[in-house]
C-alpha cells in the first residue's frame, strides 16, 4: 500500500516543477564554439521570483570560469558590450561586471561606466518565447548581410 501512494505523491509534485527555470544561451566570440560567453539562469523551485544568473567564460581549451551574477528577475536583460582591450563588460540591470577570456580569471564588479566608456554593445542575452537567447547587436548594414 506504501508504494502506491509514494507512487501517486510523487506524479501530484511533478507539475510543480513546471514553474522552475534552468536554460542557458551562448555568445560565439568570432563565430567560434570553442570561444564563448554564455550565460545560465537557474530558478530551483517554483515558487521563488528570482532566478540565479552565472556567466561561464570559455575560450577552449586554455581556460573556463564560472562567474556570478547574482539573483535577477526571469526576465532581466543582460548585456554584452566589449572594450577595445578586449575585455567584456557585462551588465545584468542596474549591476556591471568586467571579465577577460585570455585567462576567464579576471572578473570583477563595476561601479558606474568605465573610464573611456562602455566600449561596443556585441549583444543581449534575452527571454524570446520563453526561452533564453542571445541576439547579437547588428552595427551597420554590412553587418546585417552576414
Amino acid at each position: 500500500m506504501k508504494r502506491p501512494f509514494r507512487l501517486l505523491v510523487c506524479a501530484l509534485l511533478i507539475p510543480l516543477l513546471g514553474g522552475c527555470v534552468n536554460d542557458g544561451a551562448t555568445y560565439q566570440i568570432d563565430g567560434s564554439r570553442d570561444h564563448v560567453l554564455s550565460l545560465i539562469r537557474e530558478q530551483p523551485y517554483f515558487w521563488d521570483k528570482k532566478v540565479e544568473l552565472t556567466l561561464v567564460v570559455s575560450r577552449m581549451p586554455a581556460c573556463m570560469r564560472r562567474h556570478p551574477l547574482g539573483a535577477a528577475t526571469e526576465n532581466t536583460r543582460v548585456e554584452v558590450w566589449q572594450v577595445p582591450s578586449g575585455a567584456y563588460i557585462i551588465k545584468a540591470g542596474k549591476r556591471m561586471f568586467a571579465t577577460e577570456t585570455q585567462t576567464c580569471e579576471s572578473w570583477a564588479r563595476v561601479d558606474g561606466e568605465p573610464e573611456g566608456g562602455m566600449g561596443e554593445l556585441r549583444g543581449t542575452f534575452r527571454v524570446k518565447g520563453g526561452e533564453l537567447t542571445f541576439v547579437k547587436e547588428v552595427a551597420d548594414a554590412a553587418d546585417a548581410a552576414q
